[in-house]
């Protein structure tokens, strides 16, 4: 095959899983340095566990990490249909060439019969794998059958010695025995395809060249290649990326938090902040290379050969670490533009508030952008820009406001900033400048109380930059409010 053409195909029965976004990031990137293509390919023939809202939440998640598909749904191509659902027709077709050519069988075995064969063979310690019986049934005993309304299943008839070899890019040669596996079924009693038969057909039908996927398909690989060789397919590449454990090395599960992608939107991620994670889970760049990294980067430096053998692991506190790193670097009218749902979500603005604040919001988020790492984290590094002071931090009102110059001090820096014309930071520290030497105080002194007076908080970006955003107004009210705190806690002294 000489163009490359990669795949990925979901399951619709659950949201798109940091493990389904690394195998479809994987295969993006290596369809991009080659300039192949993508397929999208939806795997829906699992009616029972299909969930309806799925295939949307799974395309969502893509296009929002920004991973696009060549062909699938939503784009045309010339190997449609792209839902396993919609191509019964081809795996029929496929299906009939392997009964007329000899190499699969009906098989009318039902479930109690094979459950006693298997019990049978635990008893006597033999493999548990279907006995092939069925194979045995000549041509009138099926007709015989079929007409009474017995519904068979298909099952792919395998030697019963030897082995099958898998050429593995990132695992290199795995080879299985024969008698590892019993005549699997390929097509069920409802007419519906099994999962490595349809996906067989598909890959081959859709020309797919290489097949990277995930590890836990490593052993359903033999029974593939096995389908390929039964209908004279070419065999294409195959690549198995490592799995993600927990960070105890369990398997990965909701008991470790947050495991789709649409869960790491919610808690605040960027989707540039998780491609880049996922990138470097079970991939390593060059040494030299920073830990940040875009796709443009890893398209030019991507190889399977660099894809780790062994499992990688799931560090959900490198992924917020990652993620603060950009916000602080991100485009300011982007990052606005994802953070502002956090704040009207949080209530911290309204959306009228929204739409008529812009430039107010964007200035905020470009003050506080490097102290939250999340954009969830932004509520609350904000909410004191947008809402009155209702309460002050505890221990930070027991430090500043009970010490004795603290109203003086406030009383001060109330009277200083009311003289100010130009409100803006650099005349208000100015101001305070002078004040402090006026006073021959050390900053902390009055920084401190001023703080916690505007922000109701010990720890804000600089001072300065707060007041100039809050406005003279609303500096000058939130010191009188402090100011009466102060008074209501001395008269409460007295009074004892």
């Amino acid at each position: 095959m000489e163009q490359v053409r990669v795949r990925f195909a979901p399951s619709p029965t659950g949201y798109l899983h940091i493990g389904g976004a690394r195998t479809a990031l994987f295969n993006w990137f290596f369809a991009r340095q080659n300039n192949g293509q993508l397929v999208l390919r939806i795997e829906d023939t699992d009616f029972e566990r299909l969930q309806e809202d799925s295939v949307a939440q799974i395309l969502n998640s893509l296009k929002w990490l920004g991973i696009d598909w060549d062909e699938g749904p939503e784009k045309a191509g010339d190997f449609g249909p792209y839902y396993q659902s919609q191509r019964q027709d081809i795996y029929a077709a496929a299906a009939e060439i392997l009964i007329q050519t000899g190499k699969a069988y009906y098989c009318f075995c039902t479930e109690e019969e094979l459950e006693t064969e298997r019990e049978k063979q635990r008893q006597e310690g033999l493999p548990v794998r279907y006995s092939g019986k069925c194979s045995r049934l000549s041509a009138n005993e099926i007709q015989e059958r079929m007409e009474q309304g017995f519904k068979p299943v298909l099952r792919i008839k395998l030697p019963d010695f030897g082995q099958i070899v898998v050429k593995d890019i990132i695992r290199g040669s795995v080879s299985f025995k024969y008698d590892q596996f019993d005549d699997f079924i390929i097509m069920k009693s409802n007419g519906l395809p099994a999962y490595n038969f349809a996906c067989t057909v598909d890959d081959h039908a859709m020309r797919i060249s290489h097949v990277i996927r995930a590890e836990e398909h490593l052993s359903n690989t033999p029974k593939q290649q096995f389908i390929y060789e039964a209908l004279g397919y070419e065999i294409p590449e195959f690549a198995h990326l490592s799995m993600i454990l927990a960070p105890d090395r369990s398997k990965l599960s909701k008991r470790h938090g947050a495991t789709s992608v649409s869960e790491f939107k919610d808690l605040g991620c960027l989707p540039e902040a998780i491609i880049n994670y996922l990138t470097l889970l079970g991939w390593s760049p060059a040494e030299e290379q920073s830990e940040i990294i875009s796709p443009e980067q890893t398209v030019r430096a991507f190889s399977l050969d660099k894809v780790s053998k062994t499992a990688a692991v799931y560090d959900i506190q490198k992924l917020i670490w990652l993620n603060g790193q950009y916000i602080t670097k991100y485009d300011l009218e982007k990052l606005t533009f994802h953070a502002i749902p956090f704040l009207i979500q949080e209530g911290v603005i309204s959306s009228l508030e929204a739409e008529q604040n812009h430039a107010y919001i964007l200035s905020v988020i470009k003050t506080v952008r490097e102290r939250v790492r999340t954009l969830k984290e932004f509520a609350e590094a904000c909410r004191y820009f947008f809402q009155d002071i209702t309460g002050y931090d505890e221990k930070g009102r027991e430090k500043y406001f009970r010490q004795e110059d603290a109203e003086t001090l406030l009383l001060k820096g109330r009277e200083c900033l009311a003289k100010v014309e130009n409100f803006n930071v650099e005349n208000t520290e100015k101001a305070y400048r002078n004040l402090m030497e006026e006073l021959n105080i050390k900053g902390g002194q009055i920084i401190h109380p001023t703080r916690l007076a505007l922000t109701g908080r010990t720890v804000s970006p600089g001072l300065f930059d707060v007041m100039a955003l809050l406005g003279q107004k609303r500096c000058l009210e939130r010191l009188d409010q402090a100011i009466g705190l102060i008074r209501a806690y001395k008269n409460e002294k007295e009074k004892a």
